[in-house]
């Protein structure tokens, strides 16, 4: 424990030195050492078990990590530590990723507006009042539908490739929208051997980032177990196909946007192949004070720019209200 402690302690020491590169903010920021490793959790949400990790001072302003495809909360194991040192996070895993349960398609239907509800669930059942959402790739429409039901909960939003407008999609949505118009057997095999095979996650981590090396390989590896269990590859085309949704519902995150306007910071990759660094500034249209900052590197900018853009986020939520 007490190493664990030493260990955040230099980490956040690290984000606020002035040997920061010069493209990143001087600004220092407060920080105080963590009281507590990060435990995993479950808990059960409308009939289902939902994994669930959580660090920091329960009485510390809150975060809410919500991850994208095809990942899990994994994704912010480097990162949790270094914010619970003065924050309350939460990172669970969606129903059907990670360490969550992953229900039958004949008794659960994977849509987003069914993970919008089991995450409604998670937040009452925590009874979490005020918080701060990262949201990033699936976690942006499942995000914003709890931003939509709860506006008076947001404190702020922490977008990571998080996109909400259609000049964020790249070209590489096309053969997806082409699935989106014709779900048939031939275009959802497209989907099933270029979108959920191994070649296809390990594209997602290392496309855009100019050093390989800094990838983890269980990240991927861990990703692909959980995409090969038993009927796991349909429930995420099921996934995909409904992606569409999210996309008709952007106009109506756009509307919470400019009615709301919640202090936004958007922590992008500026060479991610699926979401296009004008999504990060489409923000600004609808949130002039929105502060918007690109990595030089992919989909997954965590993996290898964590200390900047963990620099930049406590720095930003330093700024939120309570």
């Amino acid at each position: 424990m007490k190493a664990i402690q030493i260990l955040t302690t230099i980490v956040v020491l690290t984000l606020t030195s002035p040997k920061m590169s010069k493209s990143q903010p001087t600004q220092k920021t407060e920080t105080r050492e963590s009281s507590s490793a990060t435990h995993n959790r479950k808990i059960e949400v409308l009939g289902q078990n939902i994994f669930y990790r959580e660090a920091g001072h329960e009485n510390a302003p809150t975060i809410l990590l919500l991850h994208g495809y095809p990942t899990s909360s994994h994704m912010f194991r480097n990162l949790i530590p270094i914010l619970s040192a003065n924050y309350h996070v939460i990172a669970p895993d969606l129903p059907g990723f990670g360490y969550s349960d992953a229900p039958d398609r004949n008794k659960f239907a994977y849509t987003f507006d069914n993970l919008g509800k089991i995450m409604q669930g998670f937040i009452d059942v925590l009874a979490l009042k005020r918080f701060a959402i990262y949201v990033f790739d699936y976690g942006a429409p499942t995000g914003y539908r709890l931003a939509l039901a709860n506006p008076e909960k947001i404190t702020g939003i922490i977008s990571q490739n998080g996109n909400a407008y259609l000049e964020g999609l790249s070209s590489g949505w096309n053969p997806i929208k082409k699935y989106w118009a014709n779900d048939t057997k031939e275009n959802r095999d497209a989907m099933r051997s270029s979108f959920v095979s191994f070649e296809a996650t390990k594209f997602q981590y290392y496309e855009g980032v100019s050093d390989p090396s800094l990838i983890s390989p269980e990240t991927y590896t861990l990703d692909q177990f959980f995409l090969d269990r038993p009927d796991s590859k349909e429930k995420q085309l099921d996934l995909l196909q409904d992606y569409q949704t999210n996309v008709a519902l952007y106009p109506k995150f756009q509307e919470y946007f400019r009615t709301y306007k919640p202090k936004i910071l958007a922590v992008w990759g500026n060479k991610d192949p699926f979401f296009l660094p004008a999504g990060a500034e489409a923000y600004k249209r609808d949130i002039p004070e929105a502060n918007i900052k690109f990595y030089n590197t992919g989909h997954f900018a965590l993996e290898t720019h964590l200390l900047e853009i963990a620099n930049d986020i406590l720095i930003f939520l330093k700024t939120l209200p309570k």
